[in-house]
């Protein structure tokens, strides 16, 4: 099995993502892009762009990215209708992996680390 970071956030979660938790399994369409420092990086999509590497595997952490790059481990990112504020059953509130204190903070770039264990470049 692999681990790999999958970034998901921005308008592409605020539209239709789901809440991802530590623990679940997933599945995750992706693209690669280049970071700046040249290094690829998997974000995920739900739209127009065609995804190129598909995930599978278990969610082992997440943490929220803010504007600098620091990173806070948290427990799950809630669902893109949360953290619009418009999920009646979740307030879409973010809290730390082990302290289970709020993030009191309005971030929305996520990095989920998935233990995969599937890994392919076509659509399964």
């Amino acid at each position: 099995m692999t681990e790999v970071i999958i970034r998901i956030g921005d308008w592409e979660h605020e539209c239709c993502g789901e809440a991802v938790e530590v623990n679940q399994i997933v599945e995750f369409r992706c693209l690669t892009l280049r970071r700046a420092s040249g290094e690829e990086q998997l974000v995920e999509t739900h739209h127009d762009s065609e995804p190129d590497v598909y995930v599978r595997g278990r969610v082992s952490e997440i943490s929220v990215v803010d504007g600098a790059g620091v990173q806070r481990s948290i427990v799950r990112v809630p669902s893109g209708l949360a953290l619009r504020g418009f999920d009646p059953r979740d307030d879409g509130h973010l809290e730390e992996q082990h302290t289970g204190v709020v993030v009191d903070a309005m971030l929305d770039d996520f990095d989920v680390k998935v233990i995969a264990n599937e890994i392919s470049k076509e659509s399964t």
